[in-house]
């Protein structure tokens, strides 16, 4: 996948979604993990985290929102669930970005939205569980910036992945 992402939740208050985060990013390819004012013991999690995600990449806590340090050129990205937000089939995502989503029973809180540099929602009757809108947003960050074949128009069949173009320079030495 092209760039680099990092995802985070603020507020979170269940440790089995500190868990269901932190694995499926690990899963992604994240390139770190943060939490703002979370109201479990992360560290106390890391002894039941099987994927071991806690030492393939960095985490990072936060006290407030406005104390999130990014890498140079990395957008922020709010995930929540409100009018004005881009649904995300729509979303062109950035190629260095910072996702962060609300906690459980709540939204971001106005600190957090203020700091985005957009706000996104995947487009459902109602919000889902935090855990699984992590995972929707970075499987369709997957989709979008890997490197995939086209889908195909029938149901059922698989398209080629393109070939690598090669130089007319090279295909005429090859001749030779």
């Amino acid at each position: 996948m092209r760039g680099f992402f990092g995802i985070g939740v603020e507020g979170i208050s269940k440790e089995q979604n500190v868990g269901t985060i932190a694995r499926s990013a690990h899963s992604f390819g994240s390139s770190f993990f943060f939490t703002v004012d979370p109201d479990v013991d992360v560290e106390a999690f890391r002894s039941s985290d099987t994927s071991d995600a806690f030492y393939h990449m960095p985490y990072y806590q936060y006290k407030r929102a406005k104390d999130i340090e990014l890498p140079e050129g990395c957008a922020l990205i709010g995930v929540e669930f409100v009018e004005e937000s881009i649904p995300l089939p729509s979303f062109r995502h950035p190629l260095r970005a910072a996702y962060i989503l609300g906690p459980e029973m709540g939204n971001l809180s106005s600190e957090a939205m203020g700091r985005c540099d957009h706000i996104v929602k995947i487009p459902m009757k109602f919000c889902v569980n935090v855990g699984v809108a992590a995972a929707i947003i970075m499987y369709d960050r997957m989709t979008c910036l890997g490197k995939f074949a086209e889908r195909p128009v029938r149901p059922g069949t698989v398209m080629k992945q393109p070939a690598r173009q090669t130089s007319l320079r090279r295909k005429i030495r090859s001749k030779k």
